[in-house]
């Protein structure tokens, strides 16, 4: 593995991580700053690094994953991301690149809004009667939290005024004052209970209440800030104007919202904001600028997980010194020794810290943290901040240097690293606890084996207790020995016993996430299982033939063989077999088979029935690729009505235009 790939690899396991705990524990480790800078980092990399960049990267998806407490909801217009802007400089870059898109020489018109810090939420009225609320979930699916939606003050039940559209999907912003949150914690204080950390936080847990009317007692706000869908009406063509219309449906928007022009325009509201952030009634971490013309964001499009068209311009991090108690070396599923710095416990802007990532070896002897150093940690977020610097003038005499282990602090086995690499790994593998412990929950994840009601914590206790040593062991469970556990009891243990069972019966692309091989994420494993159809085919290719699945290089090829070449492994996938795990039959999906397969088509327009959203999942699954600008590389132009000027570019390119009716005979 190169070092590039093993950085990026690197960085997209702690982004998953982040994301984990930020957005389905409502627990962050680490506040929205160093999130910001790691998902920074991987943009840098990957872009230096093109073919490193792959359909599971952080970048290309929006981060994140709905609960199971609440139903689920499918948004109709996927709820996308921002990009960060951190300085006036990448302000400036970005209004040059959309002038630079939309050919425009004269200043943009712009629509600001303070970057609230609470909970993104979409509201669907049908007929002017809310219907549906949901959370921004991972982007594309979020919970069905209606119930508690209508308990909110700031949210009509009804829509009021004229030229209300029959389906109006709205966007808004669920917080907490500070004066709301101070009473809040008061009262619970007051009752001997324990008091929330941030307002964030308690927006958050407040929302995901499965009683309504505990959620009623909560001082929560709402701001409606755009749109996600609109039928049966017309709404205007600029981004203000149709905030203007939202309040006179009854939504309440943000009285801080402003329409500047060009970039000085921006940086202006910026400083303004900042000057008086303060002394607002609520948290805010940034800004956000938004193009106000609707066919000029329309135009500019999106990329992967953000629209192209707006930014958030984030206010520097809060800082606060402490000193480190020790250095403790964490290790992870695939044997990742992290370097985690125990902190004297400080009170960093609500949140009070013990704990720091130093991320790997090379990072900590870049800063040079010691034990008994006085370090700066950063924060703008929640939780673990990033220790940005040590004060070397306040070091203790005869410290020493912290150096990476020579044998993994949970199981003594030797630590390796490979030359190039950040991180360095325990050999022990499964022989190590901790890895086993890791592997474990990540089988049981979800979007992996999907075992309900097998966390984190129960796995470590099973692991502890013995009861299982590696995730074939969870099919050999019975209730008694899970009941026998502290604070399980026999309802439990029979509904987890239920839930393994039910895993049994899975798909071959879960069941290779699920094995957790190095570099193989759920899109990688979606397009192995295609390419070859059955387990067997995979465990006897070579890594030549693993190369023939598209978009698989010679990194992620070389990972899979070198799994399947591990006769430990092979032992567990045969455990795993005979402990009843199986999938239907697949057919073989070569790009040969695919239509569209070497394609690569742009859209432009409105299509008569499709959303752009479900004609782009058609293309793709007909092998050909979407991208958002016409270039000589360009082989089709998929045009609706209203198409701007993509159209024009196709047309001087010799580009072939095809219409809606087009596609679908293609792909019949």
């Amino acid at each position: 593995m190169t070092e590039a790939a093993a950085q990026v690899k690197a960085l997209r396991d702690t982004l998953a991580r982040y994301d984990h705990r930020y957005y389905v524990l409502d627990d962050p480790e680490v506040p929205d700053a160093e999130y910001d800078r790691t998902l920074h980092a991987l943009k840098r990399l990957e872009a230096a690094h093109p073919t490193l960049v792959t359909p599971d990267s952080p970048t290309q998806r929006v981060s994140g994953t709905p609960l199971k407490a609440f139903g689920e909801v499918t948004h109709r217009v996927p709820m996308l991301s921002l990009d960060n802007a951190f300085a006036d400089d990448e302000v400036r870059g970005f209004d040059r690149r959309v002038r630079e898109r939309l050919e425009r020489d004269e200043p943009i018109v712009y629509h600001c809004e303070p970057k609230l810090d609470g909970l993104a939420v979409t509201l669907r009225y049908e007929q002017g009667e809310l219907t549906v609320g949901a959370t921004r979930g991972d982007g594309a699916t979020g919970e069905d939290i209606t119930q508690n939606l209508r308990t909110l003050p700031g949210v009509p039940l009804r829509l009021r005024g004229e030229g209300v559209p029959s389906v109006l999907e709205v966007r808004g912003e669920v917080f907490m004052t500070q004066r709301g949150f101070e009473r809040l914690n008061a009262e619970a204080l007051a009752r001997g209970d324990k008091a929330f950390v941030n307002p964030r936080n308690a927006a958050a847990g407040s929302l995901r209440q499965l009683d309504p009317r505990i959620t009623a007692q909560r001082p929560l706000e709402i701001f409606f800030y755009g749109l996600g869908w609109v039928e049966g009406g017309a709404l205007p063509k600029q981004h203000g104007e149709v905030l203007a219309a939202l309040r006179a449906f009854g939504l309440r928007t943000c009285p801080e919202i402003r329409l500047v022009k060009g970039v000085e325009g921006l940086l202006a509201y910026y400083a303004e904001i900042g000057a008086k952030r303060a002394s607002l009634p609520y948290q805010i971490d940034g800004v956000v600028y938004k193009v106000d013309s609707l066919e000029s964001q329309r135009q500019l499009g999106f990329v992967a997980r953000a629209p192209r068209w707006a930014v958030a311009h984030k206010y520097p991090a809060e800082e606060e010194m402490t000193t480190v108690r020790e250095i403790e070396w964490q290790v992870g599923r695939t044997g990742a020794l992290t370097p985690v710095a125990r902190l004297e416990p400080v009170f960093v802007g609500g949140v009070t810290v013990s704990n720091a990532t130093l991320h790997n070896v090379d990072e900590l002897t870049r800063k040079d943290v010691r034990v008994g150093d006085t370090v700066i940690l950063r924060r703008a977020g929640d939780v673990i901040p990033e220790v940005v610097r040590v004060i070397p003038e306040r070091r203790p005499a005869h410290t020493v240097p912290s150096v990476l282990p020579g044998v993994c602090p949970v199981c003594g086995s030797a630590v390796a690293r490979v030359d190039g690499e950040a991180v360095a790994r325990c050999t022990g593998g499964w022989l190590c606890p901790a890895q086993r412990k890791e592997a474990i929950k990540h089988f049981a994840h979800r979007r992996a084996m999907d075992i309900e009601g097998l966390g984190d914590k129960l796995v470590e206790q099973l692991v502890d207790s013995e009861l299982i040593a590696r995730a074939s062991d969870l099919y050999r469970l019975t209730v008694d020995p899970l009941a026998a556990l502290d604070r399980l009891g026999a309802k439990s243990a029979a509904n987890l016993i239920a839930s393994i069972d039910h895993s049994r019966a899975t798909t071959l692309p879960r069941f290779l996430f699920a094995l957790g091989i190095p570099n193989v994420g759920e899109a990688t494993a979606l397009a192995v299982a295609q390419h070859f159809a059955g387990l067997e085919a995979i465990q006897a290719a070579s890594a030549e033939a693993i190369m023939a699945v598209p978009d698989v290089g010679p990194v992620v090829a070389a990972s899979i063989r070198a799994f399947f070449d591990e006769p430990r492994n092979s032992q567990e996938i045969e455990a795993l077999i005979a402990g009843g795990v199986h999938w239907p039959a697949m057919e073989v999906v070569r790009s040969a088979h695919q239509p569209l397969a070497g394609k690569t088509i742009v859209l432009t327009g409105t299509l008569p029935t499709l959303s752009r959203a479900d004609a782009e999942a058609l293309i793709r699954q007909a092998g050909g690729k979407v991208t958002s600008s016409v270039t000589k590389k360009t082989d089709y132009l998929l045009a609706g009505e209203n198409a701007g000027s993509k159209l024009a570019r196709a047309e001087e390119l010799k580009v072939l235009v095809i219409s809606q009716a087009d596609l679908m005979a293609f792909l019949s």
